[in-house]
């Protein structure tokens, strides 16, 4: 009889850890049953999963979570969460307490708040499996600590844990109920062990899976520029979020602009943060040189096509933009922070530099005014592999030796 896994999710919409999903389902499938359980039962990239990989969600919207449509349906999934099973009365104290621990702090995050109501007001589910997945840090580890019965449960982590505002309290200290804590680089394993540090003989880091051949493929096929632009093209790719740090580009284009560098800056990418970014935009008259292009069905050709790839955010847990860019063989100029450091060598790869529009600005024109070192780096980029047997193998040996 095959073994049996749950993995669960938050949404399933168009962004890394969902991509890293989709490639983890398609390496597993057929070698043993596979459920899939989307929290928010929500996202476009619901028709890319594999056939083989049945979907719990007994109703699901292909909207994103970002579009207009996506957030009255993400409304309404909440509001359903908060009454069913009186969990709104349930968790108040708990919600109250994180509320008044944010404002102490200074900063609001709903999301980090919502997921535990998600969680706990979610479908219930009667099957016991060998093992059980949560693939993303907020409702789908909560779902899966308190609500999933399993023999061995594991839980990825994708993020600078404290940086993204989690904390043990928050999360109940729901990773100790886990018996393997996979994050997705060296990195954010120490950092996520600063916070659980008794984890530590069970975690090891998993990287994020990504299809090579796939990314080739998709990046000749039509698509792309349409502009017209005949000047210098750079690229991000990436959700419209703080995290992204998009105003530091913005105004890294207003410094290039005022060199005198004829450029455009393209984003691929939707999210909450779109209006502030245009408001930026204009204020700085950047109308035509800075261009929020949304969400693209295939970005590969933009990748193709783009004279520098530059990904100046915050911080990251393993950026699959970043792992798409270095196979497509682009120049690629990377903030300094936790998950791109170790993406990128420094000068070998790609270039690393401080967060500020200042040095953003120098690295692009350090880069466009040095052909030679442009070319050594794009080469060495396309040339990165990252072979992906012993990350599967600790994900096999849980379910093997499962009771």
């Amino acid at each position: 009889m095959s073994k049996s896994i749950l993995f669960v999710m938050n949404t399933l919409g168009h962004a890394g850890a969902e991509t890293a999903l989709l490639e983890l389902l398609g390496r597993l499938e057929g070698s043993c049953e596979i459920d899939l359980y989307v929290l928010m039962g929500q996202g476009e990239l619901v028709d890319k999963l594999p056939p083989g990989v049945h979907l719990l969600n007994r109703r699901f919207n292909s909207s994103s979570v970002l579009s207009g449509r996506g957030r009255l349906c993400m409304a309404g999934t909440v509001l359903r969460a908060l009454v069913r099973r009186g969990t709104g009365i349930c968790l108040f104290p708990y919600l109250c307490r994180g509320l008044w621990e944010m404002l102490k702090k200074g900063r609001v995050r709903p999301d980090k708040l919502l997921w535990r109501v998600l969680s706990d007001g979610g479908l219930r589910i009667r099957k016991e499996y060998d093992l059980a997945v949560a693939f993303l840090e907020g409702g789908a580890s909560y779902y899966v600590a308190d609500h999933v019965k399993a023999g061995k449960k594991a839980a990825f982590i994708h993020i600078d844990y404290e940086q993204a505002g989690y904390t043990r309290r928050l999360d109940r200290d729901c990773y100790l109920q886990f018996d393997a804590l996979f994050p997705v680089a060296e990195e954010i394993k120490e950092r996520f062990l600063q916070a659980y540090p008794e984890c530590a003989d069970r975690t090891a880091v998993f990287h994020n899976m990504i299809n090579r051949d796939m990314i080739l493929e998709q990046a000749q096929k039509g698509g792309g520029f349409t502009d017209g632009y005949s000047g210098t093209r750079i690229l991000t790719v990436g959700r419209l979020t703080r995290q992204k740090a998009y105003p530091v580009a913005i105004e890294a284009m207003k410094l290039l602009k005022d060199s005198g560098l004829r450029a455009r800056w393209y984003v691929l990418g939707e999210g909450e943060e779109r209006r502030a970014l245009e408001k930026k935009i204009a204020e700085c008259g950047l109308e035509e040189d800075f261009i929020l292009m949304g969400a693209v069905e295939n970005p590969f050709p933009y990748y193709r096509q783009t004279d520098l790839y530059v990904h100046a955010t915050g911080f990251e847990g393993k950026s699959i933009a970043i792992q798409e860019a270095q196979v497509l063989g682009c120049a690629i100029i990377a903030s300094n922070c936790t998950g791109n450091r170790e993406q990128i060598v420094h000068g070998e790869d790609g270039i690393l530099c401080e967060l500020s529009p200042r040095a953003v600005r120098d690295a692009v024109l350090e880069l466009l005014g040095d052909g030679e070192l442009r070319g050594r780096l794009k080469a060495a980029a396309a040339c990165k592999r990252i072979a992906y047997e012993e990350d599967l193998r600790l994900l096999t040996q849980l379910l093997e030796t499962a009771p």
